[in-house]
């Protein structure tokens, strides 16, 4: 079995110093503009120490891809400076910092979008409750996000990031180019079968290499995030995310995520139900491609059962509490790590009770985005 403090070196050519990264969260603390804030690189740099790499939160790639206030944007080259230090606080931790970047797509608001309509693959609502309905992209629409997926990969290189994440997870827009409950197109961008939805993806893989082939000085990585299962009808189900995966292995990828909650859990399709989802997945991948485990891992035989069946663990809400967690867990302190829920990690005053609900509502908002 493979330990967490082994290296791994990624097709690419860049190797981590350990199996550990930090999963990629939301936090709010971008500007309003989606530049960086010092807290924000305080709060990654902080968390960096005894990682192989950190992940950031969701960057937008254009302004109508705009998730939330707060959200990071890699949008325009007026944001280098701020990306660059972000990155250089994370690399000072001996950390590779890879930044994920995204488009929201039906996933907003007018009122975050300044009032601009959301974007989607189609003119289908999300099924949430507050849930708007978005426009259908125009060709043009879709080759400028594409070509904007690859600008923001361009600015990734020259901010100084180790590499980016493609965040096709979470029901944000490439996810929504997949799914069929998303993309009801009839055009080459659309199609009742996985293979059809496929294309954006396809598209959106060659504009980020091309930008890696032209702007990268050095070894770069690349990475994809996925979402294995919808619960919508139709939707995307687990047998097309192994058709997915099939796809993505035979690509220049360097790894993928999978998005989980639970690292142990089973499908909703009884055809799969055997074995947990990540093993599946594991399997599926043949070994080409490193797989990042993820869902709830808190301790050292969370991070043993993860490596069981993949390469990497990623560790989110555990360091938002304990920044100095992977620390703690190469130097077998593990007395020492912090494995109360928040509200039992912190002693609550009448004095300290306004700002124990400002950090308890900020801890609670914290998503794996």
């Amino acid at each position: 079995m493979t330990s967490f403090n082994e290296p791994l070196k990624f097709k690419s050519g860049v190797t981590l110093r350990n199996r550990l990264m930090m999963s990629p969260m939301t936090t709010t603390q971008s500007f309003y503009n989606g530049s960086i804030t010092h807290d924000e690189i305080d709060y990654y740099t902080q968390r960096a120490t005894g990682l192989g790499a950190v992940i950031t939160g969701a960057a937008n790639v254009e302004d109508l891809g705009k998730g939330w206030h707060g959200e990071l944007s890699i949008a325009h080259d007026t944001m280098l400076p701020g990306l660059s230090a972000l990155a250089h606080g994370i690399q000072s931790q001996g950390a590779k910092a890879i930044v994920q970047i995204f488009h929201a797509g039906r996933m907003t608001h007018r009122a975050v979008l300044n009032g601009e309509q959301l974007v989607s693959a189609s003119a289908v609502a999300a099924l949430r409750d507050d849930a708007e309905t978005p426009r259908a992209m125009s060709i043009d629409e879709i080759h400028a996000t594409i070509a904007a997926f690859g600008e923001a990969t361009r600015r990734a290189i020259q901010a100084g990031f180790d590499g980016i994440k493609l965040h096709g997870a979470n029901t944000y827009l490439i996810q929504q180019f997949f799914s069929p409950h998303s993309n009801r197109r009839t055009d080459e961008y659309g199609g009742r079968t996985p293979q059809e939805r496929f294309r954006f993806i396809d598209e959106l893989l060659k504009a980020v290499f091309a930008a890696v082939d032209q702007y990268a000085d050095r070894p770069f990585i690349v990475g994809y995030r996925f979402s294995p299962e919808e619960f919508e009808e139709p939707g995307i189900r687990f047998e097309d995310t192994l058709w997915l995966l099939s796809q993505l292995r035979e690509s220049r990828l360097d790894y993928v995520h999978v998005s989980l909650n639970n690292y142990d859990r089973v499908s909703r399709d009884p055809q799969y139900q055997d074995k947990s989802i990540m093993t599946y997945v594991h399997e599926a991948l043949q070994g080409k491609l490193p797989l990042v485990g993820v869902g709830g891992v808190r301790t050292r035989d969370d991070v043993k059962t993860v490596l069981q069946t993949a390469e990497l663990v990623a560790v989110g809400q555990q360091l938002l509490y304990d920044p100095t967690w992977a620390v703690k867990l190469a130097k077998n302190a593990d007395d020492t790590m912090v494995t109360a829920p928040f509200e039992e990690a912190v002693e609550v005053t009448p004095l300290s009770r306004p700002l124990y609900e400002f950090a308890a509502s900020r801890y609670h908002s914290v998503i794996n985005s």
